[in-house]
């Protein structure tokens, strides 16, 4: 089985990269490297079974070999990244999602999708089903990224409609572990680091807004079992136990045995109050749950970053 994974030198992608190979997969990851770095896939590149192509998937893609899978993860995924470049993340999840939605139809390959909790917006609903549509400002700050999921969507399921493509959707909440970057922007990285310098824990609004957080491990795990099964329509994959930002910052204090003080700043616009995903629909149909629970996983992330 052939797999080509775009974003492959990312977070979320190397991982996943490291996983198919495990399972027997000829993979290759494509990247541009905009936010993913060659650190993250060093170790699998002497691996006969896998290769790398540095390319934006937002151009027209063109591969010789066969594929059994077509895995879309390119894309800027921190509100960082994503607000200095909102343009080329349009680009990702608009001409990315089209270009790699054409090459699975012309390979007959099964396509898989990796949207984010993010198309919920700042939720009405508490914890987040499938079914909710979502309270997103499409002209905010956050909107190139919360949009251009929604489209990645819309687009996805017009190809399994139309085309009859064999599509999955995986809505990815907040997921954490090894190879994150230090200057991701994202709660994990940025509490972590702040707290191994004993600097200021940065606070948004009041810390009484909430999060999940899946270890990476976990997140893998649930996308494989999506990839495998034959769910064409949207599943959240998170972790449903739901933790304030200062209970989390507290949290991360002590694992680290910082001095750090937490430090409040004014809450970005669109930031959300809530999120935490419902899987039940996980939970039924692939018999998948997180197994990692948030203290073990941080311990084994800090280790990663003092290390890194």
């Amino acid at each position: 089985m052939k797999v080509l994974i775009t974003g492959g030198a990312g977070f979320i992608g190397s991982h996943l990269c490291e996983f198919l190979l495990g399972k027997g997969f000829k993979t290759v990851a494509m990247d541009n490297l905009a936010t993913g770095g060659m650190e993250n896939i060093s170790h699998l590149m002497g691996n006969k079974d896998f290769s790398f192509i540095n390319h934006d998937v937002s151009k027209h893609i063109s591969l010789d070999e066969e594929l059994d899978f077509v895995l879309h993860l390119a894309s800027p995924a921190s509100p960082v990244d994503y607000q200095k470049i909102p343009i080329q993340t349009l680009k990702a999840g608009s001409l990315g999602t089209h270009n790699t939605l054409g090459l699975a139809l012309v390979k007959k390959a099964k396509y898989m999708l990796a949207s984010t909790s993010e198309v919920y917006g700042d939720p009405k609903v508490n914890p987040q089903p499938e079914t909710y549509w979502g309270n997103v400002n499409p002209i905010g700050l956050r909107g190139c990224y919360d949009e251009a999921k929604r489209f990645s969507e819309a687009l996805t399921m017009a190809y399994h409609r139309i085309h009859k493509l064999d599509t999955r959707i995986a809505r990815i909440f907040n997921t954490y572990g090894p190879r994150m970057r230090k200057d991701d922007g994202r709660v994990v990285p940025n509490f972590i680091t702040q707290a191994l310098k004993n600097e200021p824990i940065t606070v948004y609004g009041d810390g009484k807004q909430t999060r999940s957080f899946c270890y990476i491990s976990d997140l893998i795990d649930g996308a494989y079992k999506l990839m495998m099964s034959d769910i064409n329509e949207p599943v959240n994959l998170g972790n449903p136990e739901e933790h304030t930002i200062l209970e989390f910052a507290e949290l991360i204090k002590e694992l680290t045995g910082s001095k750090s003080k937490i430090a409040f700043k004014p809450l970005p616009q669109d930031d959300p109050h809530v999120r935490c995903p419902d899987i039940t629909k996980a939970r039924k149909e692939l018999r998948w749950e997180p197994k990692v629970s948030l203290r073990e996983g941080l311990i084994k992330t800090i280790e990663w970053f003092k290390e890194n």
